[in-house]
């Protein structure tokens, strides 16, 4: 089995900032990238950020230069540095991570559960 856990969302000020943490277990052979989406009731789920095992990154428009994706190979976690926080960001944030299982045929997408992140005054 594999499951993709992530942490660290909450209340925050415009401006201010959190750190999203993500990490994948379990009969992990293989992980291609990690990669952060965001949905708001009502609206499809977007892209934020993704990271490749050989550290390449890509952001949305909407939070370049605000946002920093990072890993940590050795532990399977994917982080998300979210400065300058905008109304705007409120959102649940999930993770995926694009795995090869060990024994498995395919690379399979797994996702975490969510975390509710909300910027309000």
């Amino acid at each position: 089995q594999v499951q993709v856990v992530e942490s660290g969302g909450g209340l925050v000020q415009p401006g201010g900032s959190l750190r999203l943490s993500c990490a994948a277990s379990g009969s992990i052979f293989s992980i291609n990238d990690m990669d952060w989406y965001r949905q708001v009731p009502g609206k499809q789920r977007d892209l934020v950020a993704i990271i490749t095992s050989s550290g390449v990154t890509n952001y949305a428009d909407s939070v370049k230069g605000r946002f920093t994706i990072s890993g940590d190979n050795a532990k399977n976690t994917v982080y998300l540095q979210m400065d300058s926080l905008k109304p705007e960001d409120t959102a649940v944030y999930y993770c995926k991570a694009r795995i090869w299982k060990i024994g498995g045929s395919s690379w399979t997408d797994y996702w975490g559960q969510g975390t509710q992140v909300t910027v309000s005054s």
